[in-house]
């Protein structure tokens, strides 16, 4: 990797990351680590819960709003109003990506924050780009989009492929431009997002504690179902915990798919996941009876006992052992860089 060891700006204070991982995953018949470990120390300010994000000590909503969903209504301005009645109510954890919507997502989310909303909002995105000319460019084109002079936490998007860490740390890799746009202030913290294999992540950390450097947050699947399958909360999760690494949730009810099986409701996806030492759970919010199901999981929630924990994870067990319902770890459809390999570089 092309990184001088003066711009390394995160040590990482440990190794053996992919045999923690491994050891983790072989405690499947002990309780969920949910059920071991307490909520993440919270505060309550008006309808929101804040955590804080890792080492940094940002506080950032226990919800936050999913830059995809923002992009489906089919009026622009209603996904603007989505994201400021979000923002007004509590939620500063904006998410959004440079491909959603082919940059549509970021557009409305740019012109959202105008009028004093990009003070109070903690704003990712994350770019595809695998190499550092290809990475550079997407940084810029999302700065432009977001018409903002910072991102608060830029992440590589879709860590899939067993070789994407490679690509993101080789020499010339998109790690270069990452690390140069955080030194020229266009960034604050940086991340990585993936959906397929917690392999892939427990690979991801390990290249990086390779290089000395250490990730501000990790972005992953956490959901009733994942516990029972390529589960993300036995391998990875206890690895970001131990590093202090910001837990980012996400698919919680898996695009609607887990609510699918009949086994759930969208409440209860949403606790378990807020139940796990998360900072956030981002969640797609697409309608304002969605934001509303949010803020009542936000009211309801209080930290669940081992029973209740349990109860979830027995109802949820048939239903989830092979995967049908995550259908981002088994099968292509979310795998925009799989149809647009070009975004790679």
């Amino acid at each position: 990797m092309g990184i001088g060891r003066r711009d390394v700006l995160r040590v990482v204070s440990t190794s053996g990351l992919i045999a923690a991982g491994l050891a983790a995953s072989k405690e499947l018949l002990q309780p969920t680590f949910a059920q071991n470990k307490p909520v993440l120390n919270q505060i309550r300010k008006g309808e929101m819960l804040y955590r804080t994000l890792g080492r940094t000590g940002e506080q950032i909503s226990v919800i936050g709003l999913g830059g995809h969903h923002i992009g489906r209504p089919k009026d622009e301005q209603e996904g603007i109003r989505l994201v400021r009645t979000a923002i007004d109510r509590g939620i500063n954890f904006m998410d959004n990506c440079w491909d959603y919507h082919n940059g549509g997502s970021e557009v409305r989310m740019g012109k959202a924050l105008q009028g004093g909303y990009r003070d109070k909002a903690f704003l990712m995105t994350k770019i595809d780009g695998r190499t550092k000319e290809s990475a550079t460019k997407q940084i810029d084109e999302s700065l432009r989009r977001l018409q903002t002079d910072r991102i608060d936490l830029l992440q590589h998007h879709e860590i899939i492929r067993m070789e994407d860490p490679d690509r993101v740390f080789a020499e010339g890799g998109a790690m270069e431009a990452v690390i140069a746009a955080q030194k020229a202030g266009k960034i604050r913290y940086i991340g990585f997002t993936g959906h397929k294999d917690p392999l892939v992540h427990l690979r991801m950390l390990d290249l990086a504690a390779q290089n000395n450097f250490r990730f501000d947050a990790v972005q992953m699947p956490l959901n009733v179902m994942d516990a029972h399958f390529r589960s993300f909360e036995r391998q990875v999760l206890p690895v970001l915990v131990k590093n202090q690494i910001g837990v980012l949730g996400m698919k919680s009810m898996g695009d609607q798919n887990i609510l699918k099986s009949k086994t759930v409701k969208p409440i209860e996806c949403l606790h378990y996941a807020m139940n796990l030492p998360t900072s956030t759970v981002i969640t797609g919010i697409e309608s304002m009876e969605i934001l509303e199901q949010a803020f009542e999981a936000v009211r309801t929630f209080t930290p669940m006992s081992q029973k209740m924990v349990i109860d979830l994870l027995n109802r949820t067990r048939s239903a989830a052992v092979k995967g049908e319902y995550e259908l981002f770890k088994t099968t292509s459809q979310f795998d925009s860089t799989a149809k647009n390999p070009e975004w790679l570089g």
